[in-house]
């Protein structure tokens, strides 16, 4: 295979803002005199704007040009692999596309009657069915607008639920080996965190949880596989004692893309989980949303549910109930990211119980590929079996060259690849974090793998080159911290 770099500076002319090519008289539009009374203007007061001073002024066709130019420079998921582990960034199957603009489900509006709705609430009704069916749970709410708000909802029902026992508790345990938003959701929550280290091999240390889960200790959020990769073999032993200390289990289900069709966590003791349909279930990812983040949970969860909840008349029909007297509330308006139900629903339906084991099937093949076809040029954080991604660390360039994680990654910008996750999980020191999840093919594998084994090469023949990388992008490379601590938010003359 060539370690060739496949990337190669962009063509294209420079693009300077909007904003710095605006020329004052410019308009994209052209309208007919005005045929009706003008609006009373005056009637507004001090309200009134009579100009539209700081906006770009430009002609049709530089607007469409200018944007048409940008969309050129992206790196979407439908032009390449997004390795970032602990994100799974997988395709997004077009029928989901398809099926999600269909007139009659995009064009439905939230607060149309229930009998007209009935279409939609089946929708609903059917993918809750689907993911309680591979969660191994009880009951779900599809509300939640991403895995964040997942989380905080998820753990607020276990508040209520120990509040009903009369014990609220005060503490929520956390792996250091768990996803980086558990302890913020803990605190928004009203929860003091304790740290729960992992042992040698990655995985939690019984010993330490064994002392730590006290009567005091409402929850322990757990990442199943674990950021690492890793798969808790303990599982059941951690579910046993967190129940026979009164506490709850909940589970990070964000790297449930090791797991559909093969294990389902409510058989191993969790009680409660969010699930992210933009990463298992391929509905559209980043950006800001719209997300969603359904919570699965057990049978003693259910009252606390948010409202609506989704539930049959006695004629059968569907309907979003509201009296729900222990309901912690609603978490989102109307049921939730509607869109994105519709897309997870597709994407099942279209799999089948086989496509979506055998998905899982080949994302854990994959991860394990890269991480046998790297493993003799970059260090392994732990050398445990893992399962849909792998950890590197960048222990041995860095002791070569003083090269570390982001400089490789910056350099496998060249090579064309979008980088890996850099520098988490915390627990290993120099992390290279790499998920191909299943839509990579063995031949982009392939490439990906000659890319890093020839970086790892100029570590050691040029590192300068491996420093001072992008060399590729319209942009060099950033002052991180700069941008971090002074960002400029907006555009300025001067």
């Amino acid at each position: 295979m060539s370690t060739t770099p496949r990337a190669a500076r962009h063509i294209v002319q420079n693009e300077e803002l909007l904003f710095e090519i605006s020329e004052p008289g410019k308009a994209a539009y052209q309208l007919p005199e005005l045929d009706v009374p003008p609006a009373n203007v005056a009637a507004l007061g001090e309200r009134a704007r009579s100009d539209i001073a700081g906006f770009p002024e430009l002609s049709e066709i530089e607007i469409i040009r200018h944007f048409t130019r940008l969309s050129t420079w992206n790196y979407g998921v439908d032009t390449g692999l997004y390795p970032l582990g602990s994100c799974t960034m997988k395709y997004n199957p077009r029928v989901n596309e398809f099926v999600a603009r269909l007139d009659a489900i995009a064009g439905a509006h939230p607060l149309q009657p229930e009998e007209l709705s009935q279409g939609a609430l089946r929708i609903m009704d059917l993918l809750s069915q689907y993911l309680l069916e591979i969660c191994g749970m009880d009951a779900i709410t599809l509300q939640p607008a991403a895995g964040a708000q997942g989380e905080l909802t998820g753990i607020l029902l276990i508040r209520a639920a120990l509040q009903a026992r009369g014990n609220a508790r005060r503490l929520v345990l956390i792996p250091d080996s768990a996803h980086g938003t558990n302890p913020a959701t803990a605190a928004i929550a009203g929860y003091e965190i304790a740290k729960l280290s992992s042992n040698a091999q990655g995985t939690v240390d019984m010993a330490s949880l064994d002392r730590l889960m006290t009567d005091q200790v409402a929850a322990l959020m757990l990442t199943n596989p674990n950021t690492l990769g890793i798969f808790e073999e303990d599982i059941h032993r951690i579910a046993d004692l967190v129940h026979q200390r009164g506490g709850f289990l909940y589970m990070d289900g964000a790297n449930m893309n090791a797991l559909v069709g093969r294990a389902r966590p409510g058989d191993f003791g969790v009680d409660v989980m969010h699930l992210n349909l933009h990463k298992t279930f391929s509905t559209p990812h980043g950006g800001g949303g719209p997300g969603s983040g359904p919570v699965a949970v057990k049978a003693e969860l259910e009252p606390f549910l948010p409202t609506p909840v989704l539930t049959r008349r006695p004629n059968g029909a569907l309907t979003l109930e509201e009296d729900r007297p222990h309901s912690i509330g609603r978490m989102r308006a109307f049921a939730g990211s509607f869109g994105m139900l519709v897309r997870a629903l597709a994407y099942i339906m279209a799999n089948g119980s086989d496509g979506l084991k055998q998905t899982t099937e080949d994302a854990v093949l994959n991860a394990n590929y890269i991480r046998t076809r790297l493993k003799d040029v970059y260090a392994l954080s732990y050398d445990t079996p893992t399962m849909h991604e792998c950890v590197f660390s960048d222990k041995l360039q860095a002791r070569k060259a003083d090269v570390h994680t982001g400089d490789i990654a910056k350099r496998l910008i060249d090579y064309g690849f979008h980088p890996y996750t850099v520098s988490f999980p915390l627990i290993a020191p120099g992390a290279m974090m790499i998920e191909p999840t299943e839509s990579a093919s063995k031949r982009e594998l392939d490439e990906f793998i000659a890319a890093l084994r020839a970086i790892a090469q100029e570590v050691d023949t040029e590192p300068e080159t491996v420093k001072t990388a992008p060399h590729t992008t319209r942009v060099s490379r950033m002052d991180e911290v700069a941008a971090a601590r002074k960002p400029r938010l907006r555009w300025t003359e001067d």
